[in-house]
């Protein structure tokens, strides 16, 4: 049980680190902020869009295209971490299907890229 124990304390304490440096920081923004809200900071705001009169107006998708497609490839990228926390123990089917994915994900940014899903005008 000891040995169990002083295995996991430096979790514990990156644990308690963490917890009072976020306290701290939270109370620290709440002591030293400055309140003067002006009309802009604290308008309507959603979706990187300002606030209009009508929920029916039409108006431009390509922000949650980039979205969309940044959580993809997001979520896509994260797999690679328990494969890289693995690496020394993976066959080399394990290895070569990694490879596969990820030039998968390769052409498939190459696409995007290409079809201009990543410009901004």
């Amino acid at each position: 049980m000891d040995l169990l124990l002083r295995e996991y304390l430096p979790i514990l304490i990156l644990m308690a680190v963490a917890t009072g440096l976020g306290l701290i920081l939270i109370l620290a923004a709440a002591v030293l902020a400055v309140r003067n809200p002006d009309p802009e900071k604290v308008s309507a705001y959603e979706c990187g869009f300002n606030a209009f009169d009508d929920a029916r107006m039409k108006f431009d998708v390509r922000f949650y295209l980039v979205s969309i497609l940044f959580i993809i490839f997001d979520l896509e990228v994260a797999f690679l971490f328990p494969w890289a926390v693995a690496f020394g123990e993976i066959s080399m089917a394990a290895f070569w299907s990694m490879m596969i994915f990820l030039g998968v994900l390769t052409i498939g940014f190459a696409y995007e890229w290409k079809k201009g899903a990543l410009e901004w005008e």
